[in-house]
């Protein structure tokens, strides 16, 4: 009898485990709206990307103050995603909070940005963070907060 409640507890734990590991419905599509943005940033596409912010967000990138998406698209994004080849991000993490209709999202990256000129201009490599508050509205996520900021990538520790 013993043996059985002990096997019935472990399963009981395990399965207690991976449910803990499952995303939630609004973790899952506040993770989406995030990979939604970063996957229209690498397709140079920023009519995309601003449909993953609300009309009123915020974005701050670099200690500057951007101003709404729009103004942000219009000024500093949009021309530079028209003057590059190629934005690629890599070694992606992501941790997501969600409290009732707001949600805090923390992205640890790297990226490489690519130039036509290829010969004339070297890639740029960089090791980014970025941090996201979400809101839902009417039943959708969007962001409503963004501020990113990236670095050199520092060599490896000898």
């Amino acid at each position: 009898m013993l043996k059985k409640l002990v096997v019935v507890f472990v399963a009981a734990w395990a399965m207690a485990g991976a449910a803990a590991a499952q995303p939630s419905a609004d973790e899952a599509a506040v993770e989406a709206v995030l990979s939604g943005y970063r996957q229209a940033v690498e397709a140079r596409d920023g009519e995309a990307a601003a449909r993953y912010f609300w009309p009123d967000s915020q974005v701050f990138e670099q200690g500057g103050v951007e101003g709404d998406f729009a103004t942000y698209l219009a000024h500093h994004l949009g021309p530079e995603l028209r003057d590059i080849a190629s934005f690629n991000f890599d070694g992606l993490e992501t941790d997501v909070e969600v409290v009732g209709d707001l949600a805090y999202a923390s992205e640890v990256y790297t990226y490489e940005i690519t130039f036509p000129e290829a010969a004339a201009r070297a890639p740029i490599s960089r090791r980014g963070v970025a941090t996201s508050v979400l809101q839902r509205r009417a039943g959708a996520w969007r962001i409503a907060i963004y501020h990113s900021s990236a670095r050199a990538p520092r060599p490896p520790a000898n």
